[in-house]
């Protein structure tokens, strides 16, 4: 689909704390491995292109659910773990944040050496992707990253991310390669971030006259063309509030996880024996998994899998992270060896739980479920950025000697807002 959807999403300050790095690695490997497995490399790709899966999904590793971060952390956690995975995947992840994206065509090279494409060819495409988000559409937004994700058969997708310093504001825009007929008419999947102003698009259908001529685009404005598609508007607010969920889907996951019968058949259609806690996060990732599009409008109500970094909407329950990754893992060694029951399951949790939605119009209790989750927190070992000692210093802000200190260090963090400089 073009132009599937715009949203804002806030430049915020902060950081990945190495113990959520590396459980975003294992549980976003996971996911991926888990749509591959079920719809095949095609649809991951076409997922990857989604802006409102691709926000649902790093609400669901547990990154800050609205912020500019999630593209650079979500992309770096695949990156590292799909790369070298690519002789059972076939998938490679190319560029990434600020000096990485400079070396995207060299990766590109190296991967069409190992499968026969052509790597100049890709080369071009990944700089002509780059070239019209960051010079043809001149909407306010420098680009500071490029992430090409390719198959070994030659389908792609490209996110990547430009900043409005002046609006506090990043930018997100998807291309998938089956979309793309020509570079020069429509070719995004999507675009992401919310128009301030008037926004010129040369390479917008309507802008062919001034293409040919380079005079001002012919037609109708391109803010008419962006308030037909589907609008995921991000507030600038850090906490989860009731509004930003769909509090009957978030009501069927929890009944799913909490209610005893519910409870006891989901579990065994997992083939476990497990927690509601444990159950809440798995039912959430299935959604994540098999879900159509639709589902994925309050990306919001994916937080509630594993909390977030910051503490909103709650700390990070690192026991039931770890659970959770240790049911995935355990599926998809089992599928390996040809036991697909555990992979089936997570499809037929998916369907129970859209037939709790459907059939008994659940409605959660936004107040006492966010309490409950709060107080339960000390026992799954939930865990906030702000628990560790930099993160303390994160909080309160650097400061000009500490700022001028990391950019001695690293002179690409200058251009960089604080929220994507996150250690990843």
């Amino acid at each position: 689909m073009k132009r599937s959807g715009t949203a804002d999403l806030p430049l915020h300050g902060g950081r990945v704390p190495p113990w959520l790095a590396t459980r975003m690695t294992e549980l976003g490997t996971a996911i991926s491995e888990q749509i591959i497995l079920n719809y095949g490399h095609s649809e991951f790709l076409s997922r990857l292109s989604d802006p409102f899966w691709f926000q649902a999904c790093g609400a669901v590793m547990g990154m800050d659910w609205h912020s500019s971060g999630i593209t650079t952390s979500v992309m770096g956690a695949l990156k590292r773990g799909l790369n070298p995975r690519f002789s059972e995947l076939g998938l490679q992840i190319c560029g990434g944040r600020g000096r990485h994206s400079k070396r995207t065509p060299d990766e590109l090279r190296d991967f069409s050496a190992r499968t026969g494409l052509d790597g100049n060819d890709l080369a071009r495409t990944s700089r002509l992707t780059a070239r019209i988000d960051n010079n043809a559409i001149a909407d306010g937004f420098q680009l500071y990253l490029h992430t090409f994700v390719i198959h070994r058969s030659g389908e792609w997708s490209v996110i990547q991310q430009g900043m409005n310093g002046a609006t506090g504001l990043a930018r997100r825009y998807h291309w998938h390669s089956p979309a793309v007929g020509d570079f020069v008419h429509d070719p995004h999947t999507a675009i992401l971030g919310r128009p301030r102003g008037e926004i010129l698009n040369l390479v917008d259908t309507r802008a062919t006259a001034a293409q040919q001529a380079l005079v001002r685009i012919a037609g109708q404005p391109v803010e008419a063309s962006l308030d037909e598609a589907r609008r995921l508007v991000m507030p600038r607010h850090h906490d989860v509030r009731a509004e930003d969920i769909d509090l009957k889907r978030l009501g069927a996951v929890l009944a799913v996880a909490h209610e005893q019968d519910l409870r006891d058949f989901a579990s065994l259609l997992l083939v476990e024996g497990l927690g509601p806690r444990t159950l809440q996060s798995l039912a959430l990732i299935a959604e994540v998994v098999h879900g159509a599009p639709s589902r994925f409008s309050d990306p919001a109500r994916f937080s509630w899998a594993h909390g977030g970094k910051d503490g909103h909407p709650f700390p990070v329950p690192l026991k039931t992270y770890d659970e959770s990754l240790a049911v995935l893992r355990r599926s998809l060694e089992a599928a390996r060896l040809g036991h697909t029951e555990k992979v089936d399951g997570f499809r037929r949790l998916d369907r129970l739980t859209r037939a709790v939605e459907q059939d008994r119009d659940p409605l959660a209790d936004f107040s006492a479920a966010l309490e409950h989750e709060r107080k339960i927190s000390p026992s799954l070992n939930g865990r906030t950025v702000f628990d560790d000692g930099r993160g303390l210093d994160d909080r309160r802000g650097l400061g000009k000697r500490g700022t001028a200190k990391r950019k001695a260090a690293d002179p690409q963090l200058s251009l960089f807002p604080a929220q994507d400089r996150e250690t990843t």
